[in-house]
């Protein structure tokens, strides 16, 4: 009979999340991952045959979900304004107010494989589409509406990027502050 897992899935795919951040897809040793889940090699395996990749797809997969769910409130919500209030909050949360560096960046740099680059494609998609599709709730038309979601975007990874690099997360506070102002016309 297999022994019971010590740790849930969401649990351990969070701890890899934080070693892929930090190292991306090429710099996180199968060392660093077995201490980063606090498991041994032995258990990441038991878990991931694949190795690397099927923990780097996981990792994607969580991710994934995060963003699924922060975007809900700005595509379903009755208020489309608070919806995308809430929804800056969630994006903020999934980056602790921008001092954690974007898993979705690091982990695609060099000699991350096709799948996983394909994933993060997928997720940031699902981003930028949640946010058009509040944009145009919100009387944009189609095309000012994937413009708005786009400049979002970049205004958000900008600022996450800048907050990695200075170690001041200013720029990402104002980019969150800012999402209603960006995705709502007028």
């Amino acid at each position: 009979m297999p022994r019971p897992q010590t740790v849930s899935d969401d649990e351990l795919f969070d701890r890899l999340a934080e070693v892929f951040r930090v190292a991306g897809f090429e710099g996180a040793s199968l060392g660093a991952l077995a201490e980063g889940a606090r498991l041994q090699r032995a258990s990441l395996y038991h878990r991931f045959p694949e190795g690397k990749t099927q923990m780097a797809e996981a990792v994607m997969g969580r991710v994934r979900s995060h963003f699924e769910h922060a975007v809900e409130p700005m595509i379903t919500g009755a208020d489309v304004g608070a919806g995308i209030v809430e929804s800056a909050r969630r994006l903020s949360e999934i980056y602790a107010g921008g001092l954690l560096p974007c898993v979705l960046d690091t982990l695609t740099l060099s000699g991350a494989p096709e799948s996983v680059r394909a994933m993060a494609a997928d997720v940031t998609a699902t981003w930028i589409g949640g946010m058009a599709t509040a944009a145009r709730r919100a009387g944009a038309t189609e095309v000012d509406a994937q413009i708005a979601a786009e400049d979002a975007f970049a205004r958000i990874e900008g600022g996450l990027v800048l907050a990695r690099l200075r170690g001041e997360t200013a720029a990402f506070r104002r980019a969150i502050d800012a999402l209603p102002t960006m995705l709502m016309p007028g």
